[in-house]
């Protein structure tokens, strides 16, 4: 009786670690073909600062204008009053 459930178990357990194996396989393989295929240029649009106004690879210790945390600040306010605004407009 515990012998066929054990069965069951180890067939169900097995289909498992194959899905786990490829799908780890699978990442690896497609992770090594897209960095053996794809060049690295760097031009001036990757180089260039991004929101925050700063220029990439500079001193991290550097003045920061306020003025994006508080554009960030209110992008999560109101998205936070349109989060709690949803179950209105499910009535």
């Amino acid at each position: 009786m515990f012998g066929l459930k054990l069965t069951v178990f180890v067939s169900d357990s097995l289909y498992l670690l194959v899905f786990i194996v490829v799908s780890i396989f699978l990442a690896l393989f497609l992770l090594g073909v897209s960095l053996i295929l794809v060049t690295q240029n760097l031009d001036s649009e990757k180089t260039s600062s991004y929101e925050c106004g700063f220029q990439p690879f500079q001193d991290t210790r550097q003045k920061f204008d306020i003025k994006y945390c508080l554009v960030a600040i209110l992008f999560i306010l109101f998205d936070l009053e349109i989060v709690f605004m949803l179950p209105w407009t499910q009535v």
